[in-house]
């Protein structure tokens, strides 16, 4: 745990509490950011380790699952074999922690709040606000509603409903975010002409990446030696919705027209990004304990096609079977083996505790009508949507940052008023190759 003093010569008594993503994100890492943006500015910022994260013990990392994400960039996404090795780290993973003595069905959303009311006691702490991102906005509503005592405020930022999350839903935010992007690209007259019919090239490209999948050698981002990379159909649509990392929502016009003309580069130098991950940076094993406790049960593979089906028509089911950035999880969860929480995870929150939720409109892993949707329960909420943001808003947005900061001084009005003008920047034109 760390307490980053407020910057204010005069803070606020009441803290702010900070609630990571992921499941299984490293809270302590996320610091720099919520600095920067300005999170402490009249009040101290807590930062707990979740319970299975870095920093924690025992610490749920699975060095065996980093290493076949590393692996990964050169394989088919969405092949069997591919799957087959995922579930094979993922086995490796769990014999090694369970041999070590970890209960892996302690690890879930209900246990992870119960340490946050217990850190509030333990600090002697009468009255805190609550800011939460991603998975951390699962944990915060789950909190809310089980450990509702001494709760000043809630700020949820990119939000995952814990009564509707699942591998189906990935699909509709999916659907949603990339959506976004072109509807914003559609609005620039630049970006229109430029790239005339996005939806129409993406799906091509889907289709044909999966037919004929591309391997290429390329030297990633950040320099180093060149490593192979395969793009397939789903390594794209995988990409498109981790947008925002290792390539802004801005280029993604570009990327795609790029590749419809024979030059994959860019996608290929994003996917090789991947070929060198930080072992046990993120908790895998409070990943899966979670998902496969919470989100996996209760929703079959032909659930989650048919969801895929209806988010991206005439797209090959080979894609749509797998989840984004949770593909084969059905299998892992086979082997993972927790017990289904989802009777008593799978819960609206219902609350008069003030709510803000902040949503980006680029934002594909947890699309941004599920900010409003949630707040249909929450009577003293104020949704806002951040135009041309994606995941994790407020370190992205200084308008957001306005308003959290005007919401965590006021929580029953917060000032708005910036949302109102802002719009999405302008996309990347690249200039049309010379015909020859």
């Amino acid at each position: 745990m760390a307490i980053i003093p407020a910057t204010s010569t005069k803070p606020a008594r009441d803290p702010v509490v900070f609630m990571e993503g992921g499941p299984g994100g490293d809270a302590i890492g996320a610091i720099p950011f919520l600095i920067d943006s300005k999170v402490n500015r009249d009040r101290d910022l807590i930062v707990m380790t979740q319970r299975g994260g870095l920093h924690s013990r025992p610490n749920l990392a699975c060095p065996e699952i980093d290493r076949f994400y590393g692996e990964a960039v050169g394989l088919r996404y969405d092949a069997p074999s591919t799957g087959r090795r995922l579930v094979r780290a993922a086995k490796e993973c769990r014999d090694r922690l369970t041999a070590e003595g970890v209960d892996l069905r302690a690890y879930n959303t209900t246990e992870n709040a119960a340490d946050f009311a217990a850190l509030r006691k333990a600090l002697g702490i009468e009255k805190w606000n609550v800011y939460g991102y991603s998975y951390g906005t699962d944990l915060a509503l789950t909190y809310l509603r089980r450990h509702p005592q001494g709760i000043r405020s809630v700020a949820i930022d990119s939000v995952v409903p814990p009564q509707i999350v699942s591998l189906p839903w990935t699909w509709d935010s999916a659907r949603e975010g990339i959506g976004a992007i072109f509807d914003a690209c559609a609005a620039q007259p630049s970006c229109k002409n430029r790239y005339p019919d996005l939806p129409r090239t993406l799906t091509e490209q889907v289709r044909r990446l999966e037919a004929s999948p591309l391997t290429l050698t390329v030297e990633p981002p950040g320099g180093g030696n060149p490593v192979k990379v395969v793009l397939d159909g789903g390594t794209l649509v995988n990409i498109l919705v981790t947008n925002g990392r290792a390539m802004p929502a801005a280029d993604v016009p570009a990327a795609l027209d790029e590749l419809a003309r024979g030059n994959p580069e860019r996608l290929a130098k994003v996917q090789a990004a991947g070929a060198t991950p930080v072992i046990g940076e993120m908790a895998h094993g409070l990943t899966h304990s979670v998902a496969c406790s919470e989100w996996v049960p209760g929703h079959s593979k032909s659930d989650l096609l048919a969801a895929g089906r209806r988010a991206f028509p005439g797209w090959p089911d080979t894609v749509l079977a797998q989840a984004p950035q949770l593909p084969f999880e059905h299998d892992l969860c086979r082997v993972w083996n927790v017990p289904d929480r989802t009777a008593i995870q799978r819960v609206a929150t219902f609350s008069k505790v003030p709510t803000l939720i902040v949503s980006g409109t680029f934002d594909a892993k947890t699309g941004a009508k599920w900010g409003p949707y949630t707040g249909r329960t929450l009577p003293r909420s104020t949704a806002v949507r951040i135009p041309g943001i994606g995941h994790f808003v407020v370190p992205q947005s200084p308008c957001a940052q306005s308003v959290l900061a005007s919401f965590l001084a006021r929580p029953t009005a917060p000032e708005t008023g910036c949302v109102a003008g802002l719009t999405p920047a302008p996309f990347t034109i690249t200039p049309l190759p010379e015909r020859t």
